[in-house]
């Protein structure tokens, strides 16, 4: 079993050089309110340092096009991540890349089923996130178990280097995504704490390969 991993909130060079040496998958940047917030000529310039096979993510709340066009002139993600009501405004090219956000409250699970019952996810993959994004907030693990057995899931909210073993454990999602889980402060990433993240990660795929060898 391999967990994608995405570090979301990526804001300068030494967070993203943390990410990449520690295996990340993916890096996100938010263009949202948020203390995470780039400018896209920032996210393309770090992009550009990016090695093959780790894909940069551009990261909305619910943009406009006109917002969606601004960034995309600039900054050429790999991804589109936005709450699924969004999906309407994403540009064809890149329908298929497109990853929808669902965020915890009353009822999640059965609007997530009406989604991929109408339409399952383009991208092949759905985020379950916490209420407010960044704000460190978790989902229920228990309905993100079911919900994962319905569709890939990219698990956030709430996670940090202590619990997202037993989140894997518990949830076994298709990738997990952190952001102020591995900060010093709301908008300051701690290479530090990305690097215990990974390697909690890889532990949570080494446990679960030798219970399925």
């Amino acid at each position: 079993m391999h967990v994608r991993v995405k570090i979301c909130g990526i804001t300068d060079a030494a967070a993203l050089r943390a990410a990449v040496e520690g295996g990340a998958d993916a890096v996100g940047f938010v263009f949202a309110g948020s203390p995470r917030a780039v400018i896209p000529h920032v996210a393309a310039a770090l992009a550009d340092s990016l090695p093959p096979y780790v894909s940069p993510v551009a990261v909305f709340a619910r943009p406009t096009r006109e917002e969606l066009s601004a960034v995309l002139e600039v900054f050429r993600p790999d991804w589109i991540q936005a709450d699924f009501e969004a999906e309407g405004g994403v540009p064809p090219r890149y329908r298929s890349r497109f990853l929808p956000v669902f965020r915890a409250r009353p009822g999640i699970e059965e609007e997530v089923e009406r989604y991929l019952g109408a339409s399952p996810p383009a991208g092949g993959a759905f985020v379950l996130d916490g209420p407010v994004s960044g704000s460190g907030e978790p989902v229920d693990w228990e309905t993100a178990s079911r919900l994962a057995r319905r569709a890939p899931l990219v698990l956030a909210g709430g996670l940090t280097p202590e619990n997202v073993g037993e989140a894997i454990r518990t949830v076994r999602p298709y990738a997990v995504d952190v952001s102020s889980g591995v900060e010093s402060e709301p908008g300051r990433k701690d290479p530090a704490k990305i690097a215990a993240f990974l390697e909690a990660v890889r532990e949570a795929e080494r446990e679960l390969r030798g219970e399925q060898a």
